[in-house]
């Protein structure tokens, strides 16, 4: 079932990978499907052995539906952010490096560049640390996201997520953009703040961004 649901996941896993946002099998990629269910990476796979197939399929108690594999340890905390943010649909966790040094060294990446306004849509805020594979990373991830598209846990790396699974994607990607010039500009001296009414026009412009083409289909429900 869900074969390009699954494919899609996949792509996503190894583009994260190029963008050197994750090494070998670490974070994950995951995707709300129909009927409380859920596509998610499997755990401690190195994503260029993946293939479609090896995407897990669990229901919102992280019980497998469909799959030989065991789903990503952190799939608790995947499913708690599902339930509770209703409107993102795919979520990426990275250990991405920049983006984990800011949150060293600020508890806020203010909305200082147009690429993390447009794909983050503000401020990204900082959240305490837990434990990986514990479901305290989603509480947290929940709690601190704010009106951004991604939060960075302290000590561990960031959950990006959005309505699609593009979004999800430009989110995690433009942080890393944006946080090596944040870490860039801390080491000489302080980040200029912009003007609140700036970042408003900015953010407002990323709605007529790209082409007008069709997004990728929402999954629909399929039957054995």
């Amino acid at each position: 079932m869900f074969d390009a649901e699954k494919r899609l996941v996949l792509k996503t896993a190894l583009e994260i990978k190029a963008n050197g946002l994750v090494s070998l099998s670490g974070g994950n990629v995951s995707l709300r499907l129909p009927g409380g269910r859920f596509l998610v990476t499997p755990s401690g796979m190195i994503y260029d052995d993946m293939t479609p197939g090896d995407v897990v399929l669990i229901d919102d108690q992280c019980r497998v539906v469909e799959g030989c594999r065991r789903p990503s340890s952190d799939s608790a905390a995947l499913v708690y952010m599902f339930r509770h943010m209703p409107w993102v649909n795919a979520i990426i966790h990275t250990h991405q490096p920049y983006a984990t040094a800011a949150g060293f060294v600020t508890d806020v990446i203010p909305a200082f560049l147009v690429t993390l306004i447009d794909a983050n849509r503000g401020a990204v805020n900082v959240a305490p640390f837990t434990p990986s594979s514990d479901v305290g990373m989603g509480r947290l991830a929940v709690q601190y996201a704010g009106s951004a598209w991604a939060v960075v846990l302290r000590h561990h790396g960031v959950m990006a997520y959005g309505p699609t699974m593009k979004d999800a994607l430009y989110s995690a990607v433009y942080l890393e953009e944006a946080c090596k010039t944040y870490m860039a500009a801390r080491a000489v001296g302080p980040v200029p703040a912009l003007d609140p009414r700036d970042i408003e026009t900015e953010a407002a412009g990323w709605l007529s961004y790209g082409q007008p083409a069709a997004e990728t289909p929402q999954p629909q429900e399929e039957h054995p």
